[in-house]
């Protein structure tokens, strides 16, 4: 959630964002009503609560008709003191259920628009000509059945549509991204993480995930408990309604998990192989600064990022996402996108999302500096999507023959392989 001071002192900015992110303007308007109300009603009910408690002092010391019209007007007092906190009660409800729809603050860089307003900001490495090459490039599932590493006619028989096995070296292939993931960040300094998959609502709730991706969202009715889409979920939540001395910051996490989406708005898009899919694992970069540290970090999130897709050896561009296209929980963000020669376009393989203190706001995650106890900023980055890697590891560097060629930074983690070769079976 935003800073109610800031909103009030600076309304036109969160319109502005709201109209930047294709969300409801007049929410704004109906926030500083409810919280007029609530701060007044506030007001009211300690300026009763005060003229009862004068009121209690006088009463022993009165007598006859006195002391009558005095318990008479306390019974009033305590009626109208009643009231006041009831009313007191509903507006800060009606806030604090308001504010927790209103998105983060886009921040004034951010392109205005919707998916496709991005703006490019680089691109990395070559395109290979596969006509000049003299074949033409097989998609991600033909390779992957070629190899033996991808069973989704299984996965789709065992668990329905977009689900799949990793079977063989595309299970190794798994283990592998994964180990040299963790390697990168733990170099950089991260402290890895294994984390739940499953949490409970205010975890879900905290980090924004119940708003407007809800749909994605998978619950459990039975137990109250929510399949994490991200390990930015509980890594957000680990220091949930702590507060964290400002020498410890930077706290940077590296979580591994198991992610599960229910591509509810997907229907007909990315059907085939592995790209789309409900359950897939993932190695998520997570950082906990100083509020005015958090764009600095955003760069450094994006450079790892960077860093890891150009050990990979894939051509990649980045690019700023449009304000539309934001999550409620990010001011900004930046989006790494693969080349995928079959697709013949760039598809998102990472995203790294700067929160601000939205997420520490409703988390009640602060920082003590000195005698000032106030809001840290958290931010988010994928370091490795497993499938989507895959599907861009072997369409960039498959060969003529269906084998494909294995990065050179990967070769430790599968023995010293150096090409993947089509199964004899």
């Amino acid at each position: 959630m935003i800073d109610l001071r800031l909103l009030r002192e600076d309304p036109d900015r969160a319109r502005a964002s709201q109209r930047a992110r294709g969300e409801d303007v007049a929410l704004v308007d109906s926030l500083l009503s409810a919280d007029e109300r609530r701060r007044s009603s506030g007001v009211r009910f300690d300026e009763l609560r005060a003229e009862q408690k004068a009121l209690g002092k006088l009463i022993p010391k009165a007598s006859g008709d006195e002391k009558a019209e005095l318990l008479k007007k306390a019974s009033q007092l305590a009626a109208d003191v009643k009231a006041a906190d009831a009313e007191r009660d509903a507006a800060d409800a009606e806030t604090q259920e308001l504010l927790l729809r209103l998105g983060n603050l886009v921040h004034p860089d951010v392109p205005v628009g919707g998916e496709e307003d991005f703006v490019t900001l680089e691109t990395h490495g070559t395109i290979r000509d596969f006509a000049a090459e003299g074949f033409a490039p097989k998609d991600h599932l033909e390779l992957g059945q070629l190899l033996g590493a991808i069973d989704v006619e299984r996965g789709a028989k065992v668990s329905g549509s977009r689900f799949y096995f990793l079977t063989g070296v595309g299970a190794l292939l798994e283990l592998a991204l994964v180990n040299a993931a963790i390697s990168q960040a733990t170099a950089a300094g991260f402290t890895p993480m294994l984390t739940p998959a499953l949490v409970r609502p205010q975890s879900m709730a905290g980090t924004g995930f119940l708003g407007q991706a809800a749909q994605d969202v998978y619950h459990l009715d039975k137990d109250d408990l929510y399949l994490v889409g991200t390990s930015e979920v509980p890594l957000a939540a680990y220091h949930m309604d702590e507060i964290i001395d400002a020498e410890r910051l930077p706290l940077r996490y590296a979580g591994f998990s198991p992610c599960f989406r229910r591509e509810a708005g997907s229907h007909g898009k990315d059907t085939r192989g592995i790209f789309r899919v409900h359950q897939f694992d993932k190695v998520e970069m997570f950082s906990y600064v100083a509020p005015e540290d958090s764009q600095a970090e955003h760069q450094r999130l994006l450079e790892w990022e960077k860093q890891w897709l150009t050990s990979l050896e894939l051509p990649f561009r980045v690019i700023d996402v449009a304000s539309a296209d934001l999550g409620a929980s990010a001011a900004r963000k930046f989006d790494c996108e693969a080349w995928i020669p079959t697709q013949g376009k760039y598809r998102e393989l990472t995203s790294t999302s700067d929160c601000t203190e939205f997420q520490s706001r409703r988390l009640s995650i602060r920082v003590r500096d000195g005698k000032q106890v106030k809001p840290l900023a958290t931010l988010n980055g994928t370091l490795c999507a497993v499938p989507r890697t895959i599907v861009a590891i072997l369409e960039n560097h498959q060969q003529a023959d269906g084998s494909v060629r294995v990065p050179e930074v990967l070769r430790p983690y599968l023995g010293g392989r150096e090409v993947l070769e089509p199964s004899a079976k």
